[in-house]
């Protein structure tokens, strides 16, 4: 028997290898002699690198960054070099990075979060120092971010400038764009011009409107009622100017609204593609192959609720399973009520909950309850 066990992270508790690796530690003892291959998943928010990593190799690069306040951090990014691999369709050498390593809300406390205040620049120092190692090709994971600045951040850490009414350089996050007049593009850093950059994104909201990043993700974020409007007001003004200056509509592109508007800033700026991730990562993993020789598929995350039908790896995998007329089995560390058609539909036979271990610390013990639920599940779905 082939399984192919492929779960996106749990977020706060695993990631997405540590999450395999406990599912398969659950399924040897019962079925010893099945060829497990183990497969994480990321879906273009965090984890995207440690899943690369995990399946194609690469090098670690370390640098010192700005954080979303503009605290020096370490931070890394992923260098890919596609001599003699399978990556040789996709350039000569790649980088991966994930915006939250220097810009994501996990490196603030809780009374830090003001997206009008925190900015992209460490993402944007990120990517500056991966040209310097001969990136021809940039990936950007925009999930899990902090900051709202429409990337504006990022890109004036590549030397764009943003000015005033005065031709003062306006410095910040988001707030600095309310008094936005003018966009100067003759210092940015000319090695972009012969850069493909990728957003890579979670989510399909875009930059502006009721289902914008914004009003939709500025309250987890931090920001009260009247920031949101603030913010919108920002941005709208931002899509104003970029629009004048640069010829380029952003204001409504499906993922420009990822990490609070970068998505639209780099594809305005550094003419990048915006990508969903699940398929993205799929394509960079070869999952169609490996599925043609899987009987079994085991896929999971955190938590499973309506949001996860909307682009998230491991309901895009089942959908990918059911064309090929494979079974899919979900471990999750909790269940959303009333999703059970909808898995049916895709070809979930069984999810099984993390919640269903009745202890309180389920996050904490993670590894453990995951191991264990994965033992049941084999027992009870491939035992015949």
């Amino acid at each position: 028997m082939r399984i192919l066990i492929s779960p996106n992270a749990f977020k706060g508790s695993l990631t997405a290898s540590q999450a395999a690796e406990a599912i398969a530690q659950g399924i040897r003892p019962v079925l010893p002699e099945a060829r497990l291959t183990l497969l994480p998943l990321s879906d273009g928010g965090d984890g995207l690198v440690d899943v690369l990593e995990y399946a194609l190799g690469g090098k670690r690069i370390f640098c010192r960054v700005a954080d979303p306040l503009g605290r020096k951090i370490k931070a890394s990014f992923l260098l890919l070099d596609s001599d003699g691999s399978r990556l040789t369709a996709y350039g000569s050498r790649i980088a991966v990075i994930e915006l939250a390593s220097a810009s994501g809300l996990v490196l603030l406390k809780s009374h830090e979060r003001n997206p009008l205040r925190t900015t992209t620049y460490g993402t944007g120092e990120l990517i500056r120092k991966a040209m310097d190692h001969g990136a021809r090709m940039v990936l950007v994971g925009l999930g899990g971010s902090a900051t709202n600045d429409g990337g504006a951040g990022l890109l004036r850490a590549l030397g764009v400038r943003f000015l005033d009414g005065a031709g003062q350089a306006l410095l910040g996050g988001a707030k600095m764009l309310l008094g936005l007049a003018q966009i100067d593009l003759k210092g940015l850093d000319s090695r972009t011009r012969r850069v493909q950059f990728v957003a890579v994104t979670d989510v399909r909201n875009c930059l502006l409107g009721r289902l914008g990043c914004s009003r939709v993700y500025g309250p987890q974020k931090g920001a009260s009622s009247g920031q949101v409007s603030l913010l919108e007001k920002a941005l709208s003004r931002y899509a104003r100017i970029i629009q004048r200056d640069l010829g380029k509509r952003v204001g409504h592109v499906p993922g420009g609204g990822a990490a609070g508007g970068t998505g639209a800033g780099m594809q305005a700026f550094l003419s990048a593609r915006i990508e969903p991730g699940a398929p993205l990562v799929f394509k960079y993993l070869g999952m169609q192959e490996h599925l043609k020789f899987a009987d079994w598929i085991i896929t999971g995350e955190g938590t499973l609720d309506r949001q996860s039908f909307y682009g998230k790896a491991p309901m895009e995998l089942a959908y990918l399973a059911r064309k090929h007329r494979k079974p899919v089995v979900v471990l999750c560390g909790r269940m959303e009520k009333g999703l059970q058609k909808r898995l049916e539909s895709l070809g979930v036979v069984r999810v099984y909950s993390l919640m269903e271990c009745g202890e309180r610390n389920s996050m904490r013990r993670a590894g453990t309850l995951l191991k264990k639920l994965a033992f049941r599940a084999t027992r009870e779905c491939f035992c015949f």
